[in-house]
């Protein structure tokens, strides 16, 4: 199929990807997402928040951004966490984004179901689009046991708080407007909870996809992540309840 350029009345949006020592995937991640713009006429800004990897990974963003990709990287001096990584990401990013997103360097999350998650935004009237791996079409493969029992866990403990089923997604959109006033709390790795949990949304539209265990580096998942998790649950939960009384 031939490229479509992004059309003037196309939605603009900005994807975060937050990085850790990804330069084995993040040039291959970088020219599919732009194929992706360019098939379905989008208008996609990649902002990729680099933590001073030592791999160099965001010297290659740089690289990409110079041969004319639509990505642009903020250098940050160190590991500062993935979710503070998001939100500095999108103080970085474009302006004029109506938009904005996060996904994982490491193509675990299926970047062609991206079109339908900006078209739920852009016309479907949803203020949150979810890649989600627990809707009928959705699912997991190449994962050890213990990680999809640690997963289902982590779902189950956050369940009470949405009728979203896969409130741990770490891939989504999510209206620029819907996180004015919105305070995010970035402990821990779970971005997505903070959005789902906290921001002013209305409606939501989870897009089914088959999540695939990491291709390239490493896996960020530890037990410290695991507790930041807990943690970031019982201020959500906290905040939750001091707000009912």
């Amino acid at each position: 199929m031939p490229a479509v350029p992004p059309t003037s009345t196309a939605m603009k949006f900005s994807v975060v990807v937050p990085t850790y020592n990804e330069a084995a995937g993040i040039e291959k991640l970088v020219t599919t997402l732009d194929g992706v713009f360019k098939q379905h006429g989008l208008d996609g800004e990649i902002v990729v928040v680099d933590d001073n990897s030592p791999d160099g990974t965001g010297a290659i963003v740089d690289r990409l951004e110079g041969d004319g990709y639509p990505v642009r990287c903020l250098h940050r001096p160190g590991k500062m966490g993935l979710s503070s990584g998001v939100i500095d990401g999108w103080k970085f990013a474009r302006a004029d984004s109506v938009a904005l997103g996060a996904m994982d360097a490491d193509f675990s999350h299926d970047a062609t179901i991206l079109p339908r998650m900006v078209d739920a935004i852009a016309n479907g009237g949803y203020g949150l689009a979810i890649g989600s791996r627990y809707v009928p079409g959705g699912g997991i493969e190449n994962w050890p046991k213990r990680r999809i029992i640690t997963s289902r866990v982590a779902i189950a403990l956050a369940q009470p708080l949405t009728r979203v089923r896969d409130i741990t997604s770490g891939y989504f959109l999510v209206r620029r407007d819907a996180l004015e006033g919105v305070e995010l709390d970035p402990i821990g790795f779970k971005i997505g909870l903070e959005v789902i949990a906290k921001a002013h949304y209305g409606r939501v539209l989870e897009v089914p996809y088959v999540f695939h265990d990491r291709v390239f580096g490493t896996s960020k998942l530890n037990q410290g992540e695991i507790f930041n998790y807990l943690k970031q649950l019982g201020r959500i939960y906290g905040a939750r309840l001091r707000g009912a009384r």
